[in-house]
């Protein structure tokens, strides 16, 4: 399933686009990641389709803080471009769960270096070399920090972090949960019917959650408060959560 994103005027993201959905090493690693995370530990997504939906918003996330007047990091500190910032975040989405291949416990530092490994080819002829350190530098980061626990020292990497959190639609939770179970973290997640971003009225990002029934504000309250929180972006964000029509019942009974 290859990267459908909107690349805009920036040729440097289109190149690495084309390449990541060339690269059969990582299609399989995103592959192997979903074995590892859906068929032997059986619980939720972690492959091809997660990470083009949490690409598509980090990149969406990114634009609209530059769109707020919030200089991207790569820019601020190693006076490279906004294009660039845009190449390190959709690099950092493609591979920030390819740690799984090993175990989901501590995948983000197995992803980092896996990564390390691949950002060579995928940047190589796009820019010089003390740039391509840099860049690589910076997407490493990005993947470590999506760690819930780990703080974010540049805007790249918050954008990143928080929207690995949003995909959350349709029982895509990314609290772990297995497949079939009656936990709270299984119901919540069944109650996020919609996920959308848009411009604030109050601050830059308004993210819009739509649920089904009031247990879908666990999954908001203990993931996406807590990566928000820790994202050194919340305060360019606000969040609105609603129950559409009437509260759907989840289960019809629950015994221990």
């Amino acid at each position: 399933m290859p990267l459908n994103i909107p690349v805009k005027q920036n040729k440097k993201l289109e190149t690495v686009v084309q390449r990541i959905n060339e690269n059969i090493t990582i299609s399989t690693y995103w592959y192997c990641s979903n074995i590892t995370a859906i068929d032997r530990m059986g619980i939720n997504d972690h492959g091809p389709v997660h990470i083009r939906i949490v690409a598509n918003l980090a990149l969406k996330i990114l634009r609209m803080l530059i769109e707020a007047n919030v200089q991207p990091s790569v820019e601020k500190h190693h006076k490279l471009t906004r294009d660039d910032a845009e190449v390190i975040v959709v690099l950092a989405a493609a591979l920030h769960d390819i740690g799984h291949i090993v175990h989901r416990a501590n995948h983000e530092p197995f992803s980092v270096a896996l990564a390390a490994n691949l950002l060579s080819e995928l940047l190589v002829g796009l820019y010089e070399p003390r740039e391509r350190a840099i860049i690589t530098a910076e997407v490493l980061h990005a993947i470590y920090a999506h760690d819930t626990h780990v703080e974010p020292l540049t805007v790249e990497a918050g954008a990143l972090k928080i929207a690995d959190a949003l995909d959350m639609e349709e029982g895509r939770a990314r609290i772990p949960f297995k497949a079939g179970s009656l936990t709270i973290h299984a119901v919540s997640a069944t109650a996020i019917e919609d996920v959308q971003i848009r411009k604030g009225d109050k601050r830059p990002i308004c993210i819009e959650i739509k649920m089904s029934n009031s247990a879908g504000i666990f999954q908001i309250d203990n993931l996406l408060k807590e990566k928000l929180k820790r994202s050194g972006l919340a305060e360019y964000f606000e969040i609105r959560a609603e129950i559409t029509g009437e509260e759907k019942k989840l289960i019809e009974r629950y015994e221990l």
